[in-house]
């Protein structure tokens, strides 16, 4: 079994790789509204960031993430602060973070009022799928722009 922690862990890797790959656009690029789920590759890294900040307020049952609009993010620089806030965050909950403490039980709320119940591990394997998710999109916006992507890939493969 592979550890939802390494897979988060995986994900910060790759996660700096496409970091450095779009500090090498220009702001216009990065910025450029391009129909996508969060319009611009800023904001949908931004908020790849923004769902690993809310649900880490979640599981440590706090309120210290984040709740910049993504038009007050106007540098890599704020996007890179942003990034080292998250990441010491994450660090924080997974340093501190048991094999027991991945099945503690949360009740969820989804947008049609429907509760269900879910595990702290679920919660993690989600905050993975949802960065997957949204570098599928950032990999298609890059090629659009005949940029390649990053090279990534699970122990290299």
């Amino acid at each position: 079994m592979v550890d939802v922690r390494k897979l988060l862990k995986y994900n910060e890797t790759v996660r700096h790789k496409y970091f450095e790959k779009l500090s090498k656009l220009s702001w216009e690029d990065l910025d450029k509204n391009r129909e996508a789920s969060f319009h611009s590759i800023k904001n949908i890294f931004v908020h790849t960031l923004g769902a690993i900040d809310y649900w880490i307020d979640f599981l440590k049952k706090e309120s210290l993430r984040s709740r910049r609009r993504y038009d007050e993010y106007v540098t890599m620089k704020d996007v890179k602060d942003y990034m080292k806030h998250v990441e010491k965050r994450s660090h924080g909950y997974f340093n501190s973070l048991t094999t027991a403490n991945l099945r503690d039980k949360f009740t969820i709320t989804d947008e049609n009022d429907k509760t269900f119940q879910v595990t702290a591990e679920d919660i993690l394997i989600h905050l993975f799928e949802e960065e997957v998710h949204h570098r599928g999109e950032l990999i298609a916006l890059l090629w659009q722009m005949n940029i390649e992507p990053p090279p990534m890939g699970w122990k290299g493969l």
